[in-house]
Protein backbone atom coordinates (compact mmCIF):
# COMPACT_ATOMS: atom_id res chain seq x y z
CA UNK A 1 0.00 0.00 0.00
CA UNK A 2 1.64 3.21 -1.08
CA UNK A 3 2.41 5.61 1.42
CA UNK A 4 1.38 9.60 1.81
CA UNK A 5 1.15 12.50 3.16
CA UNK A 6 -1.96 12.03 4.87
CA UNK A 7 -2.88 10.20 8.49
CA UNK A 8 -2.62 6.44 7.79
CA UNK A 9 -5.71 5.55 9.28
CA UNK A 10 -7.02 7.37 6.29
CA UNK A 11 -5.11 5.67 3.71
CA UNK A 12 -6.16 2.18 5.65
CA UNK A 13 -9.79 3.26 5.54
CA UNK A 14 -9.25 3.97 1.72
CA UNK A 15 -7.57 0.73 0.97
CA UNK A 16 -10.65 -0.99 2.78
CA UNK A 17 -13.37 0.37 0.88
CA UNK A 18 -11.29 -0.09 -2.23
CA UNK A 19 -11.43 -3.97 -1.42
CA UNK A 20 -15.12 -3.98 -0.91
CA UNK A 21 -15.63 -2.41 -4.06
CA UNK A 22 -13.78 -5.48 -5.48
CA UNK A 23 -15.71 -8.11 -3.58
CA UNK A 24 -12.99 -9.01 -1.57
CA UNK A 25 -14.67 -8.62 2.10
CA UNK A 26 -18.21 -10.82 2.44
CA UNK A 27 -21.32 -8.64 3.82
CA UNK A 28 -21.66 -10.41 7.53
CA UNK A 29 -18.26 -11.40 8.00
CA UNK A 30 -15.36 -10.70 10.84
CA UNK A 31 -12.56 -8.69 10.35
CA UNK A 32 -9.71 -10.39 11.90
CA UNK A 33 -7.66 -7.24 12.91
CA UNK A 34 -4.62 -8.81 13.72
CA UNK A 35 -4.52 -10.50 9.94
CA UNK A 36 -5.76 -7.58 8.56
CA UNK A 37 -3.19 -5.14 10.38
CA UNK A 38 -0.07 -8.15 9.30
CA UNK A 39 -1.30 -7.98 5.61
CA UNK A 40 -1.31 -4.25 4.95
CA UNK A 41 1.62 -3.86 6.80
CA UNK A 42 0.52 -1.42 10.04
CA UNK A 43 -0.35 -1.47 13.57
CA UNK A 44 -3.44 -2.39 15.09
CA UNK A 45 -3.61 1.54 16.17
CA UNK A 46 -3.91 2.82 13.27
CA UNK A 47 -5.96 0.15 11.58
CA UNK A 48 -8.75 0.56 14.79
CA UNK A 49 -8.50 3.74 13.73
CA UNK A 50 -9.91 3.42 10.91
CA UNK A 51 -12.46 0.75 11.52
CA UNK A 52 -13.89 3.08 13.91
CA UNK A 53 -14.72 5.49 11.49
CA UNK A 54 -15.99 3.26 8.84
CA UNK A 55 -18.24 2.09 11.69
CA UNK A 56 -19.04 5.79 12.14
CA UNK A 57 -19.95 5.32 8.20
CA UNK A 58 -22.24 2.28 8.48
CA UNK A 59 -19.63 -0.14 6.21
CA UNK A 60 -18.96 -2.15 9.92
CA UNK A 61 -20.66 -2.68 12.53
CA UNK A 62 -19.61 -3.87 16.00
CA UNK A 63 -19.91 -7.40 17.00
CA UNK A 64 -21.17 -7.03 20.58
CA UNK A 65 -18.27 -6.40 21.90
CA UNK A 66 -15.45 -8.96 19.72
CA UNK A 67 -14.53 -6.33 17.62
CA UNK A 68 -15.87 -5.40 13.72
CA UNK A 69 -17.67 -7.04 11.16
CA UNK A 70 -18.79 -5.77 7.43
CA UNK A 71 -22.60 -5.04 7.90
CA UNK A 72 -24.97 -6.90 6.25
CA UNK A 73 -26.87 -6.01 3.07
CA UNK A 74 -30.33 -4.62 3.14
CA UNK A 75 -33.25 -4.12 0.53
CA UNK A 76 -34.67 -1.55 3.50
CA UNK A 77 -31.20 -0.51 4.20
CA UNK A 78 -30.31 0.44 0.78
CA UNK A 79 -33.79 2.18 -0.03
CA UNK A 80 -33.28 4.43 2.85
CA UNK A 81 -29.46 4.95 1.79
CA UNK A 82 -30.26 5.89 -1.45
CA UNK A 83 -33.36 8.15 -0.47
CA UNK A 84 -30.56 10.37 1.76
CA UNK A 85 -28.14 10.46 -0.76
CA UNK A 86 -30.64 11.79 -3.39
CA UNK A 87 -32.11 14.44 -1.22
CA UNK A 88 -28.52 15.57 0.21
CA UNK A 89 -27.32 15.57 -3.72
CA UNK A 90 -30.21 17.73 -4.52
CA UNK A 91 -29.65 20.02 -1.29
CA UNK A 92 -26.23 20.77 -2.39
CA UNK A 93 -27.33 21.38 -6.67
CA UNK A 94 -30.26 23.43 -5.51
CA UNK A 95 -27.33 25.40 -3.34
CA UNK A 96 -24.48 25.36 -5.93
CA UNK A 97 -24.01 28.98 -8.13
CA UNK A 98 -25.38 29.19 -10.62
CA UNK A 99 -22.86 30.73 -12.72
CA UNK A 100 -20.53 27.59 -12.00
CA UNK A 101 -23.56 25.38 -12.93
CA UNK A 102 -23.52 26.34 -16.29
CA UNK A 103 -19.92 26.38 -16.73
CA UNK A 104 -19.39 23.11 -15.93
CA UNK A 105 -22.11 21.49 -18.02
CA UNK A 106 -20.30 21.23 -21.20
CA UNK A 107 -17.88 19.20 -19.09
CA UNK A 108 -20.52 17.10 -17.16
CA UNK A 109 -21.76 16.80 -20.72
CA UNK A 110 -19.06 15.45 -22.29
CA UNK A 111 -17.72 13.14 -19.50
CA UNK A 112 -21.33 11.54 -19.49
CA UNK A 113 -21.00 11.18 -23.15
CA UNK A 114 -17.84 9.22 -22.21
CA UNK A 115 -19.28 7.02 -19.77
CA UNK A 116 -17.31 3.66 -19.60
CA UNK A 117 -19.13 1.16 -21.83
CA UNK A 118 -20.60 -2.31 -20.85
CA UNK A 119 -16.70 -3.88 -20.85
CA UNK A 120 -14.80 -1.86 -18.46
CA UNK A 121 -14.09 -2.82 -15.23
CA UNK A 122 -16.10 -2.24 -12.59
CA UNK A 123 -13.91 0.20 -10.40
CA UNK A 124 -13.22 2.47 -13.41
CA UNK A 125 -16.97 2.52 -13.96
CA UNK A 126 -17.27 3.36 -10.35
CA UNK A 127 -14.62 6.11 -10.35
CA UNK A 128 -16.25 7.79 -13.34
CA UNK A 129 -19.30 8.16 -11.80
CA UNK A 130 -17.63 9.18 -8.66
CA UNK A 131 -15.71 12.28 -10.65
CA UNK A 132 -19.22 12.98 -12.25
CA UNK A 133 -20.96 13.45 -8.98
CA UNK A 134 -17.59 15.11 -7.78
CA UNK A 135 -17.73 17.68 -10.30
CA UNK A 136 -21.77 17.91 -10.58
CA UNK A 137 -21.94 19.26 -6.48
CA UNK A 138 -18.46 21.36 -6.82
CA UNK A 139 -20.52 24.54 -6.66
CA UNK A 140 -21.74 23.62 -3.76
CA UNK A 141 -20.18 26.03 -0.75
CA UNK A 142 -21.56 24.21 2.14
CA UNK A 143 -18.29 22.18 3.22
CA UNK A 144 -20.62 19.91 5.52
CA UNK A 145 -23.21 18.96 3.58
CA UNK A 146 -20.52 17.43 0.94
CA UNK A 147 -19.09 16.05 3.80
CA UNK A 148 -22.30 14.71 5.30
CA UNK A 149 -22.87 12.76 1.45
CA UNK A 150 -19.68 11.39 1.64
CA UNK A 151 -20.33 9.89 4.93
CA UNK A 152 -23.51 8.62 3.69
CA UNK A 153 -21.68 7.17 0.10
CA UNK A 154 -19.23 5.18 1.87
CA UNK A 155 -22.49 3.42 3.88
CA UNK A 156 -23.06 2.37 0.60
CA UNK A 157 -19.85 1.14 -0.88
CA UNK A 158 -20.66 -2.33 0.01
CA UNK A 159 -23.21 -2.61 -2.44
CA UNK A 160 -21.40 -1.72 -5.34
CA UNK A 161 -19.87 -5.30 -6.55
CA UNK A 162 -23.58 -6.50 -6.54
CA UNK A 163 -23.62 -4.55 -9.85
CA UNK A 164 -20.53 -6.32 -11.81
CA UNK A 165 -21.14 -7.74 -14.73
CA UNK A 166 -24.72 -5.92 -15.26
CA UNK A 167 -24.70 -4.15 -18.84
CA UNK A 168 -27.89 -2.23 -19.12
CA UNK A 169 -27.85 0.00 -15.99
CA UNK A 170 -24.55 0.85 -17.37
CA UNK A 171 -26.16 2.37 -20.31
CA UNK A 172 -29.59 3.82 -18.87
CA UNK A 173 -27.59 5.15 -16.05
CA UNK A 174 -25.27 7.20 -18.31
CA UNK A 175 -28.26 8.58 -20.38
CA UNK A 176 -29.14 9.90 -17.29
CA UNK A 177 -26.20 11.76 -16.33
CA UNK A 178 -26.48 13.25 -20.00
CA UNK A 179 -30.07 14.31 -19.19
CA UNK A 180 -28.72 16.21 -15.76
CA UNK A 181 -25.94 17.96 -17.89
CA UNK A 182 -28.41 18.72 -20.60
CA UNK A 183 -30.91 20.37 -18.82
CA UNK A 184 -27.91 22.35 -16.53
CA UNK A 185 -26.89 23.74 -19.55
CA UNK A 186 -30.25 24.89 -20.63
CA UNK A 187 -30.49 26.81 -17.60
CA UNK A 188 -33.06 24.38 -15.82
CA UNK A 189 -31.84 24.14 -12.81
CA UNK A 190 -34.80 22.32 -11.46
CA UNK A 191 -35.40 20.46 -14.22
CA UNK A 192 -32.02 19.17 -13.51
CA UNK A 193 -32.41 18.53 -9.87
CA UNK A 194 -35.07 16.66 -10.51
CA UNK A 195 -33.40 14.34 -13.29
CA UNK A 196 -30.49 14.32 -10.59
CA UNK A 197 -33.34 12.84 -8.24
CA UNK A 198 -34.57 10.49 -10.47
CA UNK A 199 -31.29 9.04 -11.13
CA UNK A 200 -30.99 7.97 -7.51
CA UNK A 201 -34.63 6.20 -7.49
CA UNK A 202 -33.74 4.89 -10.90
CA UNK A 203 -30.49 3.30 -9.96
CA UNK A 204 -31.45 1.81 -6.28
CA UNK A 205 -34.05 -0.14 -8.04
CA UNK A 206 -31.88 -1.29 -10.52
CA UNK A 207 -29.86 -2.47 -7.47
CA UNK A 208 -32.90 -3.80 -5.38
CA UNK A 209 -32.94 -7.22 -7.70
CA UNK A 210 -29.43 -8.33 -6.66
CA UNK A 211 -29.84 -7.61 -3.10
CA UNK A 212 -30.78 -10.48 -0.93
CA UNK A 213 -34.40 -10.62 0.19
Amino acid sequence: MPIERRPLREQIREELLLRLDRGHFAAGTDVNEAALATELGVSRTPLREALITLAGEGVLESNQGRGFRFAPVSRKEFRELCAIVAALEALALETSDAAHLRAIAPELLRMARDFPDAVAEQQVIERHDDEWHDLLLSGCPNERLLDLITSVKAGMRRYAHLLAGDDAPLEREAAEHRRIAELLQAGDLPGATGALRDNWVNGMERMMARIPE
